[in-house]
């Protein structure tokens, strides 16, 4: 199917977490609220409502923080369990207009209509019915945004935030892009926007005007997505079958450590953890990665891909210790550690990998 013909919607849940709670707790409506860490622990703001956002409140933001920005601010720990549930039932919703829809957090999906005949196929009226149903069974408001790929469905959802519904048309598509500072280009970070200005890369006309060669070398084989969607070229599909990449865990101290005994303690606890993640997912890795954040905010990680694959019974221990030596670990104060487990293959992949060797 050409992209020009492909009809994708994004959804976007606003501020989820916060939504959630103001649904189930009346008291917090219409009040600052922030999920997350209390003020007085070494916690991050895991979503925030509106009330507060007005504030300079966002996500990721040290609790502290938060707090100074806005001391009569309701700080509520995270009930994930009922973030799962609403989850649950918004993805129904999606499955009642479509089996193309790729889930990409609790909160957030695309989803492929193009098929969807109701509503004369109109993409936008859809996503409208879809806000409504999930408004209807939850009480919870999604922004949605229209369009012909992936790229431009998640900017467009973001466009008019809340409650929005925005569309921007194959016409308006290469247009759009050429206006977006490359800072709202979904896929571009922080590091890379300050790489691109420094290139006199500001918006999207700017990167359209770079060639593929220049932009591979500049950027790698990430160069080659950049030139598509400067020029609102996104081919790639949404999948109903996304596989996990990963799975990790970490910790933020009440108080900084800096025993190396001890964060090797708190490691292991960790990796026991996201073992046991990989074995709920009947999943094998191959790479490992342990992430630390000193006392300063400085944060550095250290990964090693194994020549076998990693499983729950699988001793890392002596993995673990050795992508410490290349650390300033038991030398400068350390505030959160975490683990992940990645390169993630089903068991009878690598099974029918062996085989294949075997007859080779």
């Amino acid at each position: 199917m050409p992209d020009a013909c492909r009809k994708i919607i994004h959804i976007d849940m606003d501020a989820f977490f916060a939504a959630v709670e103001q649904r189930d707790h009346p008291q917090y409506l219409n009040k600052p609220l922030i999920v997350g860490g209390k003020p007085d622990s070494r916690g991050v703001v895991a979503t925030c409502s509106y009330e507060a956002r007005k504030y300079g409140i966002h996500s990721a933001m040290p609790s502290s923080q938060a707090y100074r920005l806005c001391p009569q601010a309701i700080f509520v720990t995270p009930r994930f369990e009922a973030y799962k549930e609403a989850s649950n039932i918004i993805r129904q919703v999606f499955s009642n207009y479509t089996d193309l829809f790729e889930p990409l957090s609790l909160d957030e999906a695309y989803l492929d209509v193009s098929n969807n005949s109701s509503h004369q196929g109109s993409a936008t009226l859809i996503a409208k019915e879809i806000k409504q149903s999930i408004l209807h069974k939850t009480c919870l408001v999604a922004s949605a945004g229209v369009s012909y790929n992936k790229f431009l469905a998640k900017i467009a959802s973001d466009m008019d935030k809340p409650n929005g519904l925005y569309l921007i048309t194959p016409e308006q598509g290469s247009q759009f892009a050429e206006q977006l500072a490359v800072g709202k280009f979904h896929g571009i970070g922080k590091a890379t926007e300050k790489k691109m200005h420094a290139l006199g890369i500001k918006i999207g006309k700017d990167l359209k005007s770079k060639s593929l060669a220049f932009l591979l070398q500049s950027f790698g084989k990430a160069g080659q997505y950049y030139y598509n969607i400067s020029r609102g070229i996104d081919h790639r599909p949404v999948n109903n079958h996304r596989i996990s990449k990963s799975v990790g865990v970490e910790t933020t101290f009440q108080t900084d450590i800096n025993d190396r005994i001890e964060v090797i303690q708190h490691l292991h606890k960790l990796l026991d953890n996201a073992l046991k993640k990989l074995h709920d997912k009947s999943m094998m890795a191959q790479t490992i990665t342990v992430k630390i954040k000193y006392h300063d905010f400085v944060q550095i990680t250290r990964s090693r891909t194994l020549s076998q694959s990693i499983s729950a019974s699988t001793d890392l221990g002596p993995v673990v210790k050795d992508l410490l030596n290349n650390t300033e670990v038991g030398q400068r104060k350390i505030r959160l550690l975490g683990v992940t487990l990645s390169s993630l293959q089903n068991p009878s992949q690598i099974n029918n990998y062996r085989q294949l060797d075997l007859f080779e």
